[in-house]
């Protein structure tokens, strides 16, 4: 795989990463919401059962958060490292021709 393409499946896992991250945030806030409006049902199985399911969410976005932050600097070093701007004005240069 040349550079260029590499450093582009680089980018492209960084921005799933990203949406992942949002997705596990959105699912943490409606865990939240069920629990807060539990509160006022008293259910005992959500009661029992979605701080645990909360936890273990929670660790998985943490998880998601390191991978990402660790990847986006290893995309950016392998960026900088192979001059990928340059890469790109060739490639459209020669895409030109």
């Amino acid at each position: 795989m040349d550079k260029l393409k590499k450093f582009e499946l680089m980018e492209k896992i960084t921005r799933e990463l990203e949406d992942l991250r949002h997705s596990q945030q959105a699912v943490l806030e409606k865990i939240g919401k069920i629990e807060v409006d539990n509160i006022e049902l008293g259910d005992k199985m959500i009661e029992s059962k979605v701080p645990d399911i909360y936890q273990r969410t929670s660790d998985n976005a943490d998880a998601i958060r390191e991978i990402l932050e660790d990847f986006q600097q290893k995309t950016e070093e392998f960026g900088d490292k192979n001059n990928v701007d340059k890469l790109k004005e060739q490639d459209a240069i020669n895409k030109l021709k």
